[in-house]
């Protein structure tokens, strides 16, 4: 027993250090691969703000006022400021100088987790490790999840990674053989992450097991799972009820059902999965019909082994169900339209897919491959490499020599795998996880980077970000700037448009405290002022509705919002009127910056208004979260205050200890008006997200019953005499051996 644990342990951390090292071959042509589009412009960035808030002290990080649109962080939710991985990763990128280089370590760390989680799921179903090294050293290399996931969306990868460990823990501990407190803590950690997708891999893996344990009538397996499925939920309140109580506020409001083919995969997209160069003709970003990278595909070795996998092995193996379900679910939403609530573009589902589908390949493969009638075999795999190269070839004609260079690499591995496997296991499994280093290789030559999205070349440096932008830009800074017109005239490179620019969260790496900043969940009265979108670009009428009077005594945005600094691109606004109270401190062909002359009110808060017959005595604001206001009223007209915050949900405000009302004011900003008769005292505002304490109860809730589980299990184990086993890198298995050429597998 202990020499199989040490084999065991040995063949988990030999898949992760492969997948560690095949990782660092995108860096080989592209040394930005993994800082590219939103990692470049969203999650880079803001794990580095985080980073810097969360070693000053401020965690859990919830909102930011200096990040305006995107500083709702708790509505954004994507961030998972409440995961500790997260927040040790925070940690970790703002200790870094290099922005690229912490996108490659962070992702290099969850493509080595999800293949160790891969590993141990395919284990959980008695695959050989093998077969399971074979299929968790492929996945983390599949086409979606590396040029999407990977390459940019940052959250997906980081959900989707943990959905592995949540099926292999629940099922260990449905059976047994893991205490259900610590599947419930992986759950946690899963939901936490803030990713609606990983939420959803959560929900289908444990109806999943709910029918396997069903179905095979395994009545305390299946309690098990239901009552760990109620814990797990009890976390997910917390976490996205700030989202859905933002929504109805911003540009982000559920579509329902719908199918514009937007990122819709087709069943021969599926069908071409082993297939290197096929790059399914999808409709993609900018209305580009056809994708530019190979988003299909799952693993060289899948449908070319097909035929001479032992099919007959899965018969009587009902333990399989939850894994039919997963796939079968997994599959049917991949294949959905293009939105579904507040999910959208399906082919973000398809590494769900080939999660399930790998635990039945490794399965299949862990009974042995079939040699006998080598021929019509040999005549299947043919076909099929040959169909899915016409495909591809059918698709992009022009790329022909790419798509023979894979036929030829994909037919010459297939060959070598069936011969390997004469030799033993452990041939065969060298061939398999070689020939994805191999396949890797070659897509990564043809396609070296992620072109339906965007590159945007940012600098990577930190150093130099802040060089060039900190004491330029100085405090609250509102860049008017089209990032299309900066494409046009400058060129989205370090030597063009980022010498005067930054979209995007990019300038807080920059130390600069921009109005400008990323967000999914974009506030639509603020962003609707200054024709802001989700990148922080911007259009020509922002200027002129920068200094138009309000309903604020008249008082212009600019005021009402603190401003010190004004980036205004030239190209976008050619004509510029400075206003009274402001001046140009640098103007050339590209860029003119204004500044404002005088102090602002109220520097250590952030009232930005108040009605004639009220006077602010004192403002200050220890946190985005809190601010006091100390004040004076007289008079019988109006008694309201502006203050620089958007209205988020979640406000409180009290006079004196009594609650008041908090209002909406000129594009969105928070206001309060003082109660009639007070003439004097202390206004106090807090914020803090919609339903926070009762999530709170909640996931203590949840924690409980989690410990009540296992408790409960503990005790049944110690009355067993069985007690569980934490670790799991050794379950029976079924273990395969070559088998003579003229006949298959007994």
């Amino acid at each position: 027993m202990l020499r199989v644990r040490r084999q065991g342990l040995f063949t988990g951390v030999g898949v992760c250090a492969v997948v560690a090292v095949l990782a660092q071959l995108p860096l080989i042509g592209n040394r930005i691969f993994y800082y590219w589009d939103d990692s470049a412009a969203q999650f880079l960035p803001m794990w580095y703000h985080l980073g810097k808030l969360v070693s000053s002290g401020h965690w859990p990080t919830l909102l930011d006022l200096h990040t305006w649109l995107g500083g709702n962080i708790a509505g954004e939710a994507l961030f998972g400021v409440y995961n500790p991985l997260n927040v040790a990763n925070f940690l970790l990128v703002a200790a870094l100088p290099d922005l690229a280089v912490a996108a490659a370590v962070v992702k290099t760390e969850f493509l080595v987790l999800l293949a160790l989680g891969t590993y141990l799921v395919c284990r959980e179903y008695r695959a050989t490790r093998v077969a399971s090294a074979a299929v968790a050293i492929a996945l983390p290399f599949s086409g979606f999840l590396l040029y999407f996931d990977t390459a940019s969306w940052a959250s997906g990868l980081i959900s989707f990674t943990y959905v592995p460990f949540v099926w292999w823990s629940a099922r260990r501990a449905a059976r047994g053989a893991l205490n259900p407190f610590w599947a419930f803590l992986i759950g946690a950690l899963a939901i936490t992450v803030g990713n609606p997708y990983g939420v959803l891999g959560v929900a289908v893996v444990m109806a999943g097991l709910l029918v396997e344990f069903g179905f095979r009538r395994r009545w305390r397996g299946l309690r098990v799972t239901l009552l760990l499925s109620v814990c797990v939920g009890l976390v997910v309140p917390l976490v996205f009820v700030p989202l859905t109580a933002v929504a109805p506020l911003t540009w982000r409001v559920g579509s329902g059902v719908l199918n514009n083919a937007f990122l819709v995969p087709s069943g021969t997209d599926l069908l071409s999965m082993s297939v290197p160069s096929y790059l399914p003709y999808i409709r993609s970003f900018d209305d580009i019909d056809g994708l530019r990278v190979p988003a299909a595909y799952f693993a060289w070795f899948v449908l070319p082994l097909a035929p001479w996998f032992d099919w007959r092995s899965l018969r009587g193996k009902r333990r399989l169900a939850s894994v039919g379900v997963i796939t079968l679910v997994f599959a049917a939403l991949t294949l959905g339209p293009s939105s579904l609530w507040m999910f959208r573009w399906p082919l973000r589902l398809i590494e769900y897919c080939y999660l399930g589908l790998g635990v039945l390949v490794a399965v299949v493969v862990s009974a042995g491959l079939r040699t006998d009638r080598a021929r019509p075999r040999t005549l299947y795999s043919a076909g099929i490499l040959l169909g899915g190269t016409y495909l591809a070839w059918a698709i992009t004609p022009a790329k022909l020599a790419w798509h023979l260079a894979g036929l030829a690499v994909v037919a010459a591995l297939t060959a070598a795998a069936v011969r390997a496997y004469r030799r033993g296991p452990r041939t065969f499994g060298a061939v398999l996880a070689g020939g994805t280093a191999v396949v890797l290789g070659l897509q990564l030559a043809a396609f070296p980077g992620n072109y339906n999205i965007k590159a945007y070349n940012y600098p990577h440096s930190v150093k130099t970000l802040q060089d060039t932008f900190a004491s330029r830009y100085q405090g609250e800074t509102l860049q008017i700037a089209s990032i299309k017109t900066a494409a046009e005239t400058v060129g989205l490179r370090p030597d063009g448009a980022w010498r005067y620019f930054l979209f995007g969260y990019a300038y807080q790496v920059a130390g600069v405290d921009a109005v400008n900043s990323y967000t999914g969940m974009g506030l639509s009265a603020f962003a609707d002022t200054f024709c802001l979108d989700g990148f922080s670009s911007s259009c020509a009428q922002a200027y002129p509705n920068l200094w138009k009077p309000t309903t604020a005594g008249g008082a212009p945005m600019a005021d009402l919002i603190r401003l010190r600094t004004v980036v205004v691109q030239n190209a976008l606004v050619p004509d510029i009127t400075v206003p009274a109270g402001w001046q140009v401190v640098e103007h050339d062909q590209v860029v003119t910056v204004l500044r404002r002359t005088g102090p602002l009110p109220w520097p250590q808060g952030t009232v930005s208004w108040s009605a004639p017959g009220v006077t602010v005595a004192a403002d200050e604001s220890d946190s985005s979260a809190r601010e006091s206001v100390r004040f004076t009223a007289t008079g019988p007209g109006s008694r309201q205050l502006v203050f620089a915050r958007l209205a988020w949900p979640g406000y409180r405000a009290q006079v004196n200890g009594q609650d008041v009302a908090v209002g909406t004011g000129p594009s969105g900003l928070l206001t309060v008006d003082l109660p009639p008769g007070v003439t004097s005292g202390e206004l106090t505002l807090d914020w803090t997200p919609p339903g926070f304490w009762p999530g709170i109860g909640l996931v203590l809730a949840g924690l409980l019953g989690a410990l009540a589980l296992g408790v409960a299990a503990r005790r049944r184990s110690q009355g067993d005499g069985h007690p569980a086993s934490p670790a799991g890198l050794d379950p029976p298995i079924e273990r395969f051996t070559p088998a003579p050429a003229n006949q298959g597998p007994a």
